[in-house]
């Protein structure tokens, strides 16, 4: 897409929880923004749905506005669409341009091939699932946690916060070569509406954070 073409913004997660806490949410939106930054973004949408489901209330009212006013669709991932080839050649044969903000580069065989190996990927964790839930119980372990895993939320958490200032890096690095401080880099990070970690707001310390393994030249 050209640097005029206007951007509608589709995110995607998957449970009530993760929409609600935005657990999923700062990763996608951090990589989307460093990806339109200076271009026109016209709207945002987001689904709280599967991936494995088709029916998307937003994604359609998302595409429809693609049409209406001719923008491309800007997605953090291929996988937040879906892991079904055939949703992705649907979407394709819609007339619809849509971009990776992770791999802009991808054509439409690339995308396909992606599309291919996430949907065989979704479907070996499903037969791997039942089958260890089917041997589980056959030694009759009783199934089900009525307790929350909490060593699992953490690295739940902590693979999120990962990959959230992976994405965020490239634009702050950008802003360091500036010559901006790191409370500048913090100040037009807010000012540009980014959340922060934890959605929060941006500081000094939590850029100095996302740079920790690169070196620092920037002062507080």
């Amino acid at each position: 897409m050209t640097p005029q073409t206007p951007a509608i913004i589709y995110l995607r997660v998957s449970t009530d929880r993760q929409g609600q806490s935005g657990l999923g949410l700062e990763a996608q939106r951090a990589a989307v923004a460093a990806y339109v930054a200076g271009r026109a973004v016209l709207s945002e949408f987001v689904e709280v749905e599967s991936g494995r489901k088709d029916d998307r209330p937003q994604l359609a009212a998302a595409l429809a506005l693609c049409r209406q006013r001719r923008a491309v669709l800007v997605i953090a991932k291929l996988d937040r669409l879906a892991r079904s080839v055939a949703f992705i050649s649907n979407l394709m044969a819609s007339g619809v341009e849509f971009v990776a903000a992770d791999m802009p580069e991808a054509n439409r065989l690339t995308i396909h091939i992606l599309a291919a190996v996430a949907e065989h990927e979704r479907e070996m964790i499903a037969h791997r699932t039942k089958a260890a839930l089917a041997a589980a119980k056959a030694r009759g372990t009783r199934l089900g946690n009525p307790k929350p895993d909490m060593a699992a939320a953490r690295a739940v958490a902590s693979g999120n916060a990962a990959r959230f200032r992976a994405a965020i890096r490239p634009r702050i690095q950008a802003l360091q070569a500036e010559g901006r401080s790191l409370r500048g880099i913090a100040a037009e990070l807010n000012a540009k509406g980014i959340s922060g970690p934890r959605s929060g707001s941006w500081h000094a310390a939590s850029v100095r954070t996302v740079l920790l393994a690169f070196p620092l030249t920037s002062k507080c």
